[in-house]
This record gives structure tokens, C-alpha cells and sequence, in this order.
């Protein structure tokens, strides 16, 4: 956020508070891509987090992952696949929850040299919540899956996507979610 006052009035947390070295290199990359003013990454002084209001066995569970549906016009995404714009979304995406999904990362900046991504379940634990569900060590996995986009635009995320997000989750009666987040 370029914009001091609406960093406030956002309750972003201030520059140097920052508590991952890489940041600086984040905010260098953004600078070669020609972005303008150096990229402020979003993080919060204050957790806007709440206690569960009932056991983990009875709440019902979003799962929200900022996984791509997989397409196949959109070049390589596969397991290691290099940085893939073209398989970028942006708009906030829900699925039936029941079935399986094809969902990749190749979309996203992640470090590809430390990380095979060939475990679809670290960004998308669909499966494992089902199995959660089935043993009831959590209530039941809610009847869709979000989507949430990685775009570039903290306005966006948070004046648009955010909303939307939040809206949907609402709208499924869900007491948690777990964020997949790459």
C-alpha cells in the first residue's frame, strides 16, 4: 500500500514490521517488474482472529486455497512447472466440496528451488478434511471450497476479494476455515 492513510484505515501493520527477511526481496523483485512504488507487503499489528464457539467435532470447515482450477490451454502447470501467468485467476472461485478437483500452483511465485510441489495436498488438503469429517475429529467439511486469487492489488484483495470471500463462507454457515495459502 502506497497510500499511508489507508494503511491505517486498514490497520496495516507498519514497514518494519516484518517478521521474514525475504520481504526486501520481494519488494526488489516487484521493482524490476516495473511496479512504481516499492510493494508494502500486508500484515496486521492485530490478528483479527476469534476463538471457536463450539467444539472442533461439531464446527463445520471451509477450506479457502489460493490453488488455480487446472486448464489446459494455459501452458505447463504441472509439479515443478516454471511460473505460469497465464494460469492466473482473478476473481474468488467456489467448488462442491464432495468431488475431487484439479487444482494447481504454477500460477504462483513460490521458491522452486527448495520445493517440488508435487504434493497436492499441501495447497489443497480437500481430501484430508473429508477424512477428518469421516473419523469425526471435525464436524463436517462445508459443501463448497473457496478459491481466493493472488493478485498483485492489496486494494483489490481487500476491497473486493476479501468481501466476496467472506460473503460466500457466510452464506455456507461455516464456524472455521483453514487457509491454504502458497
Amino acid at each position: 500500500m502506497s497510500d499511508p492513510d489507508e494503511a491505517v484505515r486498514f490497520g496495516v501493520a507498519p514497514d518494519g514490521d516484518a517478521p521474514i527477511a525475504y520481504l526486501q526481496r520481494i519488494r526488489d523483485y516487484y521493482q524490476r517488474l516495473g511496479y512504481g512504488a516499492p510493494y508494502r507487503w500486508a500484515h496486521y499489528a492485530a490478528v483479527p482472529f476469534a476463538a471457536l464457539a463450539k467444539e472442533l467435532a461439531a464446527a463445520r470447515i471451509a477450506l479457502v486455497t489460493t490453488a488455480a482450477p487446472y486448464r489446459p490451454d494455459a501452458g505447463d502447470q504441472g509439479p515443478g512447472a516454471p511460473y505460469n501467468a497465464a494460469a492466473k485467476f482473478y476473481e474468488v472461485y467456489s467448488g462442491d466440496s464432495r468431488q475431487d478437483h484439479d487444482l494447481r500452483i504454477s500460477h504462483v511465485a513460490y521458491d522452486r528451488d527448495h520445493t517440488t510441489a508435487e504434493d497436492p495436498n499441501s495447497w489443497f488438503p480437500l481430501p484430508a478434511l473429508r477424512r477428518l469429517a469421516a473419523a469425526g475429529r471435525i464436524g463436517e467439511v462445508a459443501p463448497r471450497f473457496h478459491g481466493m486469487p493472488t493478485n498483485r492489488s492489496q486494494r483489490a484483495t481487500l476491497e473486493r476479494d476479501c468481501p466476496e470471500l467472506l460473503r460466500r463462507v457466510k452464506e455456507d454457515e461455516v464456524d472455521a476455515a483453514v487457509l491454504a495459502a502458497v
